[in-house]
């Protein structure tokens, strides 16, 4: 690799970014699913610059309890305080993390790249949760200060009972809220209920592209027959529309395109290798406010591979106006252009394997560094 990241350096020379990092990361036998999600979340600046501040202010602690998020921490501060620019580095303590804590992680077998995206975002939001709720509780114990007072019960609700659901740095960057409309067609009721997301999964299909599929995940589905929607107001079982729309759209935007899909007929999930457009900046307009947010593409895993339960995984980042591609272990420098041969292919057979899988947006009403 020294030789490679050497060629990664003459490649930028002297447009390499001030105090950046590009550290390929060791395969520990199909860990590759990992390795392209980590790659992916640490050019997550925000979240990247939060991981680190947390690990900051709680290094100090020195022999707290190991967990996912001390691990990932510690890994992404060991990446980010390397003397050289570039190289390699082993992310054993959080492999051997993630297996003892997963079982689903523990097998050499090929593992799903979202499967692992999803667990870790919930696991980090436990972990953030546990540590809050076990600082209130110290807190409470300890006497009550004059700012208790201030911050007293709200509403009315004495000793807490209403608990306000706790926002973390997770949640900041990623999470958005969805809300589920359902209009009774025989009295015009409209139920609305709220539901959060840390990324959407799309469906897919062959020569589309993003805003297409957002647009099929918006459109108005008639429930009726044995789909039938219970209205509150008629007391009876009533034809209805619905669709999904995002009332809350997240700062760090993540589309899962699902290219497993199950087929009947054979008993087995099989891989869509569908051409679907992503575009570098994207608009999205299926908001409540119908207003148009916009956001910048900053990273791709992709999936390299015929079927479900083998093959690889890359990704694509984008770092301060420059494509890096990531492969385990290797790191190399690319063109913009070179990212649409990731869109998919146009015809079912097809030599190209590699395909976009998730993608990662910024928004871009936020200072995009990109």
């Amino acid at each position: 690799m020294g030789a490679a990241g050497s060629k990664l350096e003459k490649a930028l020379g002297d447009q390499f970014p001030e105090g950046e990092r590009y550290f390929g990361l060791e395969n520990f036998g199909n860990t590759c699913y990992c390795n392209s999600v980590l790659q992916a979340l640490y050019f997550c600046v925000p979240f990247r610059e939060q991981l680190l501040e947390y690990y900051g202010s709680n290094k100090s602690i020195g022999d707290a309890e190991e967990n996912l998020l001390t691990c990932l921490a510690d890994l992404f501060s060991q990446i980010s305080s390397q003397k050289k620019k570039t190289g390699v580095i082993a992310p054993k303590r959080f492999v051997q993390r993630l297996k003892k804590q997963n079982e689903l992680f523990r097998s050499y077998m090929h593992q799903d790249a979202h499967e692992f995206l999803n667990f870790l975002l919930n696991e980090l939001v436990d972990i953030l949760e546990k540590e809050a709720q076990a600082a209130k509780t110290d807190q409470e114990t300890s006497p009550p200060s004059s700012e208790k007072a201030v911050n007293g019960p709200k509403n009315g609700q004495a000793n807490g009972v209403h608990k306000e659901p706790l926002v973390t740095w997770v949640h900041k960057n990623f999470q958005g809220i969805l809300t589920n409309e359902t209009r009774c067609l025989q009295c015009e009721t409209v139920t609305a209920r709220d539901e959060t997301f840390f990324d959407l999964s799309l469906d897919i299909e062959q020569n589309s592209s993003i805003t297409s599929c957002l647009k099929n995940f918006s459109s108005t589905e008639t429930l009726n027959a044995e789909d039938k929607f219970f209205c509150d107001k008629c007391c009876s079982l009533q034809e209805a529309q619905k669709r999904m729309k995002i009332k809350k759209p997240p700062h760090i935007l993540v589309i899962h395109l699902k290219r497993f899909k199950y087929m009947e007929q054979l008993g087995r999930y099989k891989k869509l290798s569908y051409r679907v457009v992503f575009p570098l900046e994207l608009k999205l307009s299926n908001t409540v406010e119908d207003a148009d947010i916009e956001y910048s593409l900053f990273a791709v895993v992709v999936h390299v591979g015929s079927g479900p339960n083998h093959g690889h995984y890359v990704s694509l980042v984008k770092s301060h106006n420059h494509w890096l591609f990531f492969d385990d272990e290797n790191v190399e420098m690319i063109d913009e252009s070179a990212v649409q041969t990731f869109f998919g292919s146009s015809q079912e057979y097809s030599s190209n394997t590699d395909h976009g899988y998730i993608l990662f947006y910024e928004s871009l009403g936020s200072g995009n560094r990109n």
